[in-house]
């Protein structure tokens, strides 16, 4: 909703309407409308009393907003959202290169692959070190000792960090973990989200894989209305009828969103298909389409990875594709 307040409001009053309206749980913005001071009330709204509020001296009239996603909404925040990681951008006009392995084996394995990935142009490394798997008895990563692997790769190469937690009780795990990434799985943990919210750290979502992107949206919604705007939306493919692939790449979400929302957009063509030779191609167009950055598997050995090895392209490939990718998003700069 938007509140709007009485010309030349008295400010003591004005404070205290805002401070009370943080404590109901919504985020409060102040903006100016010629000489209008207006509150831009996010989040849920649905215990606010429209009446109670209209009865203060310091308020003229409130406008009800329908659309509730007001985060994530471009209407709300017309400029794209740029977030710095490092020396890095996600957004902005950038093409950012995040690759790596699926998951952290070995201290000689990652950083091997970080350093060639980083020779390559990739300007983050991506890599499991916990890793939600369909069987039981797959591997399930090294957990905190992989954690503790890719931080030595960071310290050889300075490649910011993209690993994926799994729960609630991990925050801690992760506090010097550069971007964490919600995997598709928990895309609708909100418990999760919520509390990725109270951290002043960048957060990876990836969708879901029957979300649609309203839902997808409402997830990164539940991270901001926590206070934290630092959101990167990662597609990664749904699951559809087709079983040739291991999901099916909608590469329509890439401009869709770019014209729901500010955030910057990613694209995963490795879990799209699970098929390493067709992340070359998918890589091109989800570059062509405008995506803000790419998420590739990388591994040095796929025969012999412990996880997704069959998704996995090897380093001489990376740098390969790279070449391509970048020569390809000028192109399109271009036009």
């Amino acid at each position: 909703m938007i509140i709007v307040l009485k010309p030349t409001p008295n400010k003591e009053e004005m404070e205290r309407l805002i401070t009370w309206l943080e404590s109901q749980g919504v985020l409060v913005h102040a903006s100016m409308d010629l000489s209008q001071i207006n509150l831009e009330v996010v989040g849920d709204t649905s215990r606010l009393d429209k009446q109670f509020i209209e009865a203060l001296d310091v308020v003229d009239h409130v406008q009800p907003i329908r659309r509730f996603e007001r985060c994530t909404d471009r209407k709300f925040h017309p400029e794209d959202t740029v977030i710095q990681v490092g020396n890095t951008q996600i957004g902005g006009g950038s093409l950012t290169l995040m690759a790596g392995p699926c998951s952290v084996e070995s201290e000689a394995q990652v950083v091997a692959i970080a350093r060639a990935v980083k020779a390559s142009g990739a300007t983050m490394l991506r890599g499991g070190a916990f890793k939600p798997r369909t069987s039981p008895y797959a591997f399930q990563g090294l957990g905190e000792k992989g954690l503790d692997l890719l931080r030595v790769a960071r310290q050889e190469t300075g490649l910011p960090l993209v690993s994926e937690i799994m729960d609630v009780s991990q925050l801690d795990l992760f506090k010097d973990i550069d971007v964490i990434q919600v995997g598709a799985r928990n895309m609708q943990n909100y418990e999760l989200l919520k509390a990725l919210g109270r951290q002043d750290k960048p957060v990876m979502i990836k969708r879901g894989m029957s979300a649609t992107y309203e839902e997808w949206l409402m997830s990164a919604e539940y991270v901001m209305a926590g206070g934290n705007n630092q959101v990167i939306l990662c597609e990664r493919g749904i699951r559809t009828f087709e079983t040739y692939t291991r999901n099916t790449l909608d590469i329509t979400s890439i401009p869709f969103m770019r014209r729901l929302t500010h955030l910057p957009i990613i694209a995963d063509p490795s879990h799209a298909t699970g098929k390493a030779w067709l992340v070359g191609p998918l890589s091109q167009g989800i570059v062509a389409t405008g995506a803000d950055g790419i998420l590739i598997e990388v591994h040095n050995d796929p025969e012999h990875a412990l996880c997704d090895g069959e998704q996995s392209i090897t380093p001489e490939e990376f740098d390969s594709l790279a070449g391509k990718l970048t020569r390809l998003h000028g192109f399109m700069k271009e036009l």
